[in-house]
């Protein structure tokens, strides 16, 4: 059977023309609907759903850090965090997810260096790695990758400022042949990201995105999602091609 098949990676069209194209073209399966991409480019929406997931179960917790959204006036940052009660350091992030560019600020007096608009989370110590979560379908396939590294009370008392980093946990970074301590580097349960996986599915609506988590150091099931992105380079993940085959075979069948 003959089925097309449009891949929505980015917007490049305005999402009004889109959804005049499915009225019109009925045999074109759209694998994610635009408008659900377009809420994980937002920092301040794609957490969201975890939050009020609020996953718990005896495989272990998951939940989000806490952030605060800033749109604009960097003078105003320092008072904000206060009003907001982060802790420092906190990771800063550009609000538009599409750039992966990250500074960690480490004094409140630095804050107002950063660049408006952005996200400001609690950066939470997670032994330095972080697991990339790729989820196509109902498939899951997991990798571990080189984070930020944990930040003491002795470090962020000597060391004040915005320390930015270009890009984090690329594929280069990857720690799935490193000797790691079996607390840092051993894979969140099976079971937890399944179930994660599938409200998430639900709740975003969408089929093809990454996870970005961290296992907060010293526990061994309290997990933090720190960020999603939509249709990640699934090129770097292991055996993308037989997974994302079986996949646009499974929508073969549906079609059927």
């Amino acid at each position: 059977m003959y089925l097309k098949t449009l891949l929505f990676s980015s917007l490049p069209l305005s999402l009004l023309y889109m959804k005049e194209y499915r009225l019109t073209h009925p045999d074109v399966t759209v694998l994610d609907p635009p408008d659900a991409i377009q809420n994980v480019y937002n920092r301040q929406y794609m957490l969201e759903d975890v939050a009020d997931l609020n996953l718990s179960d005896s495989y272990g917790k998951v939940g989000v850090p806490r952030q605060l959204v800033i749109e604009k006036d960097s003078s105003s940052i320092s008072d904000a965090v206060s009003k907001a009660g982060l802790r420092l350091p906190l990771v800063a992030k550009p609000l538009a997810a599409k750039s992966h560019e990250l500074s960690l600020a480490y004094d409140k007096f630095s804050l107002q260096m950063l660049e408006p608009p952005l996200v400001l989370q609690e950066f939470i110590n997670h032994g330095g790695i972080l697991f990339k979560v790729y989820i196509v379908g109902e498939a899951i396939k997991v990798v571990r990758r080189f984070s930020l590294p944990d930040v003491s009370k002795r470090e962020l008392s000597k060391n004040p400022g915005v320390f930015r980093f270009p890009r984090v946990s690329c594929a280069a970074a990857s720690a799935d042949e490193a000797d790691l301590d079996p607390c840092v580097g051993e894979l969140p349960p099976r079971p937890l990201l399944e179930k994660l996986a599938k409200e998430l599915r639900r709740r975003l609506g969408l089929r093809l995105f990454n996870l970005d988590i961290i296992r907060e150091l010293g526990t061994k099931d309290r997990f933090y999602v720190i960020d999603i992105n939509y249709f990640p380079g699934y090129g770097k993940m292991p055996e993308y091609e037989h997974i994302f085959t079986d996949f646009l075979l499974s929508l073969v069948k549906q079609k059927q």
